[in-house]
């Protein structure tokens, strides 16, 4: 049970790498990009068309058919995480030392090169592509669209100028504009539907604020009204009076009751402008004072 565990395990963990495709190769990098020591060299970019994060841990990177284990991407290297529908980048320097995304291997200008990525069993080729000998200096040979077409029709030869950027570590099309945003610019240039909309919205969530406060209030009416019935218990009399109670009680009839409630509790005070002050007399004791509960420190 727990074999055929793994071994299913180990076939989706397969299957989720077909989604890891070569997307961006340079062969000669002259002044376009530097690594992390500030060398120009060759590299090889990657993309994750699925849209779940993706290890690639342990593939293999290679620049000959006969042999597919050439470059083992390194484990423990939690940079070896492509995040979904991102990029990333492998130095084809032949010096490996320097780091996890520096291979063992360079690619050679003037004649084409091959490229491939291996699964875990250096066996399956999850992905491959033929770099034209004809890419020139800072150039570079990438999908048209991240991660999609299959064939040399898929790809076209970028010069790094116009529409035809170079974009390592990033997607390949570039959007520089938006299409609303020309679309306001070209029927609305005074900006009067634009304030139009806004207003409209916010008079709209005024008015549906408004009919939740009134629905709010109706239905604290009716709770109170149900309460005052079972408190009652009387359904009829109880519905009248709790009825009556709700509607007739006014703050004037509220402020009229407290004032006539004041009168009548302070009628019988007369004298609230006469200060009466009487005396007390209290028992006292000397034997009662502290002073006898002191003891006088011994004279040495």
């Amino acid at each position: 049970m727990l074999l055929l565990c793994l071994l299913v395990g180990a076939t989706a963990f397969a299957q989720g790498r077909k989604g890891l495709v070569i997307n961006e190769v340079m062969v000669l990098n002259d002044s376009n990009y530097v690594d992390d020591y500030g060398q120009t060299n060759a590299w090889v970019e990657l993309y994750n068309s699925t849209y779940a994060s993706m290890q690639i841990s342990s593939i293999f990177l290679t620049n000959d058919p006969e042999v597919k284990t050439m470059y083992p991407v390194p484990r423990g290297d939690v940079n070896t995480v492509i995040p979904a529908r991102q990029h990333i980048l492998f130095w084809a320097d032949g010096e490996p030392e320097r780091g996890t995304f520096h291979l063992n291997f360079k690619l050679t200008p003037g004649q084409d090169n091959w490229i491939g990525v291996y699964d875990a069993d250096g066996l399956t080729l999850i992905d491959s592509i033929t770099v034209p000998a004809s890419l020139g200096s800072n150039q570079s040979f990438a999908r048209k669209v991240d991660g999609k077409g299959t064939g040399v029709e898929a790809w076209s030869i970028r010069e790094g100028h116009s529409e035809s950027y170079v974009t390592p570590s990033s997607n390949n099309v570039i959007i520089d504009t938006n299409a609303k945003k020309e679309g306001f610019k070209k029927h609305d240039s005074h900006g009067f539907a634009m304030a139009l909309m806004a207003m409209s919205v916010v008079f709209s969530a005024l008015l549906i604020l408004s009919l939740a406060f009134l629905l709010v209030g109706k239905l604290s009416e009716k709770i109170a009204v149900r309460n005052k019935i079972e408190a009652h218990g009387d359904d009829s009399a109880a519905t009248q009076g709790a009825t009556t109670s709700v509607k007739g009680d006014s703050g004037e009839e509220i402020a009229a009751i407290c004032m006539a409630l004041y009168e009548h509790l302070n009628v019988h005070d007369n004298e609230d402008t006469i200060l009466t002050i009487n005396k007390v007399k209290r028992a006292y004791s000397p034997w009662s004072s502290k002073i006898y509960t002191l003891r006088d420190i011994p004279r040495k």
